[in-house]
């Protein structure tokens, strides 16, 4: 049985890759892009958050009617 394995990282190939980002981007600038990355991160997970509520759907549909209307 062959199976592929798309994807199966393992720490040699997770090391090489982080040797590669510090010699690309330097040091003090793989923190500010992980910041950065992670402010992404939450700010996406907030809007999951804020589409998904009930009561947020009533609220918009009813702005949108009645700024038509006008």
């Amino acid at each position: 049985m062959n199976t592929i394995t798309i994807l199966a990282l393992s720490w040699q190939h997770i090391l090489i890759v982080a040797i590669l980002l510090v010699l690309l981007f330097g040091g003090k600038k793989i923190p500010e892009l992980m910041r950065g990355v992670g402010s992404g991160i939450k700010e996406f997970k907030d809007a999951v958050k804020e589409e998904d509520k009930p009561g947020s759907e009533n609220k918009t549909s009813s702005t949108n009617n009645n700024s038509s209307s006008n």
